[in-house]
Protein backbone atom coordinates (compact mmCIF):
# COMPACT_ATOMS: atom_id res chain seq x y z
CA UNK A 1 0.00 0.00 0.00
CA UNK A 2 1.37 3.36 -0.99
CA UNK A 3 1.31 6.34 1.39
CA UNK A 4 2.23 9.88 0.97
CA UNK A 5 2.97 12.44 3.50
CA UNK A 6 3.81 15.91 3.17
CA UNK A 7 5.92 18.33 5.50
CA UNK A 8 7.47 21.78 5.49
CA UNK A 9 4.62 24.30 4.87
CA UNK A 10 3.86 27.21 6.74
CA UNK A 11 3.99 31.24 6.45
CA UNK A 12 6.51 33.24 5.57
CA UNK A 13 7.03 37.11 4.19
CA UNK A 14 7.67 37.88 0.65
CA UNK A 15 10.76 37.44 -0.44
CA UNK A 16 11.44 34.56 1.82
CA UNK A 17 12.01 30.50 1.44
CA UNK A 18 10.33 27.37 2.06
CA UNK A 19 10.85 23.87 1.58
CA UNK A 20 8.56 21.34 0.85
CA UNK A 21 8.96 17.04 1.58
CA UNK A 22 7.11 14.45 0.42
CA UNK A 23 7.72 10.97 1.28
CA UNK A 24 6.10 8.05 -0.77
CA UNK A 25 6.28 4.74 1.30
CA UNK A 26 5.38 1.43 -1.17
CA UNK A 27 6.31 3.19 -4.60
CA UNK A 28 7.78 0.44 -6.82
CA UNK A 29 7.82 2.40 -9.81
CA UNK A 30 11.10 2.44 -12.19
CA UNK A 31 10.13 4.63 -14.60
CA UNK A 32 7.67 7.32 -13.03
CA UNK A 33 6.61 11.05 -12.89
CA UNK A 34 5.98 13.15 -9.70
CA UNK A 35 5.56 16.27 -9.64
CA UNK A 36 3.52 19.19 -7.35
CA UNK A 37 0.81 20.90 -7.83
CA UNK A 38 -0.84 24.27 -6.20
CA UNK A 39 -4.57 25.10 -5.43
CA UNK A 40 -5.21 28.71 -4.75
CA UNK A 41 -8.84 29.19 -3.30
CA UNK A 42 -11.07 29.87 -6.36
CA UNK A 43 -8.28 28.42 -9.00
CA UNK A 44 -8.26 25.15 -10.56
CA UNK A 45 -5.12 23.14 -9.09
CA UNK A 46 -2.09 23.66 -10.98
CA UNK A 47 1.48 21.78 -11.48
CA UNK A 48 4.18 23.87 -10.87
CA UNK A 49 6.92 21.88 -10.90
CA UNK A 50 7.60 18.07 -12.43
CA UNK A 51 10.11 15.17 -13.01
CA UNK A 52 10.77 12.31 -14.62
CA UNK A 53 12.60 9.41 -14.28
CA UNK A 54 14.00 6.67 -16.53
CA UNK A 55 17.00 4.54 -15.46
CA UNK A 56 19.96 6.94 -15.18
CA UNK A 57 17.76 9.70 -16.57
CA UNK A 58 16.16 12.62 -15.06
CA UNK A 59 14.63 15.49 -16.49
CA UNK A 60 12.71 18.36 -14.54
CA UNK A 61 10.37 21.49 -15.57
CA UNK A 62 8.91 24.20 -14.23
CA UNK A 63 5.77 26.31 -14.98
CA UNK A 64 6.63 29.74 -16.24
CA UNK A 65 5.78 31.53 -12.90
CA UNK A 66 8.06 29.67 -10.75
CA UNK A 67 10.53 28.96 -12.90
CA UNK A 68 14.52 30.37 -11.17
CA UNK A 69 12.46 30.28 -7.99
CA UNK A 70 12.03 27.18 -7.28
CA UNK A 71 13.49 23.70 -7.73
CA UNK A 72 12.28 19.89 -7.20
CA UNK A 73 14.16 17.33 -6.44
CA UNK A 74 14.36 13.67 -5.06
CA UNK A 75 16.65 11.57 -2.93
CA UNK A 76 15.71 8.51 -4.03
CA UNK A 77 17.69 6.53 -0.68
CA UNK A 78 14.86 8.54 1.63
CA UNK A 79 11.96 8.00 -1.17
CA UNK A 80 11.41 11.75 -0.21
CA UNK A 81 10.48 14.30 -3.32
CA UNK A 82 11.46 17.96 -2.19
CA UNK A 83 10.15 21.25 -3.41
CA UNK A 84 12.68 24.41 -2.94
CA UNK A 85 10.66 27.53 -2.89
CA UNK A 86 12.70 30.97 -2.69
CA UNK A 87 11.95 34.44 -3.33
CA UNK A 88 7.96 33.75 -2.68
CA UNK A 89 5.73 35.95 -3.60
CA UNK A 90 2.10 36.48 -1.73
CA UNK A 91 0.97 35.29 -5.26
CA UNK A 92 2.15 31.79 -4.52
CA UNK A 93 0.29 31.30 -1.46
CA UNK A 94 -1.77 27.75 -2.04
CA UNK A 95 -2.26 24.26 -0.63
CA UNK A 96 0.63 22.46 -2.43
CA UNK A 97 0.46 18.74 -3.28
CA UNK A 98 2.83 16.11 -4.23
CA UNK A 99 1.61 13.61 -6.56
CA UNK A 100 3.44 10.56 -8.89
CA UNK A 101 2.34 7.88 -11.25
CA UNK A 102 4.25 5.39 -13.47
CA UNK A 103 5.40 5.27 -16.46
CA UNK A 104 4.18 7.55 -19.55
CA UNK A 105 4.41 11.20 -18.97
CA UNK A 106 7.39 13.30 -18.68
CA UNK A 107 7.82 16.73 -16.88
CA UNK A 108 7.31 18.17 -19.81
CA UNK A 109 4.06 16.64 -20.55
CA UNK A 110 2.69 17.31 -16.92
CA UNK A 111 3.06 20.80 -17.45
CA UNK A 112 1.43 21.28 -20.52
CA UNK A 113 -1.77 18.70 -20.73
CA UNK A 114 -4.77 19.89 -19.99
CA UNK A 115 -6.13 19.15 -16.36
CA UNK A 116 -3.16 16.64 -15.59
CA UNK A 117 -4.43 16.23 -11.72
CA UNK A 118 -6.78 13.18 -13.56
CA UNK A 119 -3.03 11.49 -14.84
CA UNK A 120 -1.65 11.35 -10.96
CA UNK A 121 -2.08 8.08 -8.85
CA UNK A 122 -1.40 8.96 -5.96
CA UNK A 123 -1.39 12.47 -4.11
CA UNK A 124 -0.23 13.64 -0.68
CA UNK A 125 -2.36 15.15 1.61
CA UNK A 126 -1.78 18.35 0.98
CA UNK A 127 0.10 21.33 3.07
CA UNK A 128 -0.56 24.95 3.24
CA UNK A 129 2.10 27.98 2.15
CA UNK A 130 1.29 31.13 3.14
CA UNK A 131 2.82 34.42 1.91
CA UNK A 132 2.65 37.63 3.64
CA UNK A 133 3.67 41.19 1.67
Amino acid sequence: QVQVVESGGGSVQAGGSLRLSCVFSGLTYTTYCMAWFREAPGREREAVAALDSKGRTTRVDYADSVKGRFTISQDNDKNTLYLQMNSLEPEDTAMYYCAARGSGLTAYQALRVNSPTRLFDYWGQGIQVTVSS
